[in-house]
């Protein structure tokens, strides 16, 4: 990503009160970013995540911390990674551990952790889901889980140029973005070494659970 794309971001993290923010796409397709849910405590939806965490746990942009302090009270072992310096700040804040790197960069526990996160859209860091998902087999254990929150259209399956829109203005340089579905997203697992362990909803957003295995995809859905 380049220098300076994610200030946008920071200062909406940052300001005493969220402001609106959104990715806005060459084609003009804009993703809403609700940065005042992710800067508030964890709700009912985010509470059927945790429900099918184990520790340890690793949150891949995990953003001001809220899924690192819920794990943490739970008592399951958690740590935030976020490129963004503001979100590392406010997830130590929190008084939780946070590191500013990315992903695709050495992080601690390599093949060892039990549930790695990809919630609020992180799904499309990179704008590569197949090279994000082959790394995230990596870094978690043979029989882990992967939590990824996925885009509402089930289907759909894009790379977006993107670059952030604030206050009504289009600010910053451009990046790329994924946005998967529910069935799009299924059919890439596969392909990455993973099977579909469940297919869940929960309030109004849609999640896929996939472990890392050579076995047969079986899909439970639960609503």
């Amino acid at each position: 990503m380049r220098v300076g794309a994610l200030r946008p971001y920071e200062d909406s993290l940052l300001a005493s009160t969220p402001s609106a923010l959104s990715l806005v796409g060459d084609d003009e397709t804009e993703l809403h970013l609700d940065v005042a849910r992710w800067m508030a405590p964890v709700d009912a939806t985010d509470t059927a995540v945790l429900d099918r965490c184990v520790g340890p746990a690793l949150d891949v942009g995990c953003g001001p911390g809220r899924f690192v302090r819920a794990l943490g009270e739970r008592g399951i072992a958690a740590l935030g990674v976020d490129i963004a310096d503001a979100a590392v700040e406010l997830t130590r804040r929190l008084g939780m551990p946070a590191l500013g790197r990315s992903i695709f960069d050495q992080v601690p526990g390599e093949g060892r952790w039990a549930t790695v996160l990809l919630m609020d859209g992180n799904l499309g860091i990179g704008g590569d889901v197949p090279r994000l998902l082959r790394r995230i087999s990596q870094v978690m254990r043979h029989n882990g889980r992967l939590i990824i929150e996925a885009s509402a259209e089930r289907d759909v399956d894009e790379v977006l140029t993107v670059r952030f829109s604030a206050a009504g203005s289009v600010v910053g340089p451009a990046f790329d973005w994924a946005r998967m579905g529910v069935d799009a997203l299924q059919r890439r697992a596969v392909t990455a070494g993973f099977y579909v362990d469940e297919v869940f909803v929960a309030g109004e957003r849609s999640f896929v659970c996939l472990r890392r295995s050579a076995r047969a995809s079986r899909i439970t859905v639960s609503r």
